[in-house]
């Protein structure tokens, strides 16, 4: 990956804001914290500013881009929407080699086990609906 210094943040501010026009999204609290942003955070991308490397990951989510997608606009490249993440386009996409099914038992399981070990109290039923939300949350975002 190239240094920072390389990298366009002023190109991945124009693409994000596109996207963000075409998506109807505002720019505002509610909408970052459903992507686990804050709306600093947001902003800063926006406005062509670094953000930490771990929070383009959550901005891919906000866009509806495929994992990576703002790293691959900072380098130059395009990003991948998760509806195009069946085209010939999203090659270049790594995606997980398991099949989803797995990764989404894989995922239950780390989730389970996390909740086991430090929601004391917590049902078995209670972990169950909280593993199955965020698996359908991670998916939703292209996360899985």
């Amino acid at each position: 990956m190239p240094p920072t210094q390389e990298r366009d943040y002023e190109r991945l501010a124009r693409i994000a804001r596109r996207r963000r026009a075409e998506l109807g999204l505002a720019l505002n609290d509610k909408n970052a914290k459903a992507g686990g942003l804050s709306n600093r955070t947001w902003q800063r991308v926006e406005k062509g500013l670094e953000i930490r490397e771990t929070n383009y990951v959550k901005i891919d989510g906000l866009m509806q881009w495929a994992p990576g997608s703002s790293l691959k606009v900072l380098e130059g490249g395009d990003p991948v929407p998760v509806a195009d993440m069946a085209d010939a386009d999203a090659a270049s996409v790594q995606k997980s080699p398991m099949p989803q099914d797995v990764v989404d038992e894989q995922v239950r399981e780390t989730i389970q086990l996390a909740l086991i070990a430090t929601a004391k109290g917590t049902t078995a039923e209670e972990i169950r609906k909280m593993s199955e939300r965020a698996v359908r949350d991670l998916r939703e975002r292209g996360l899985i």
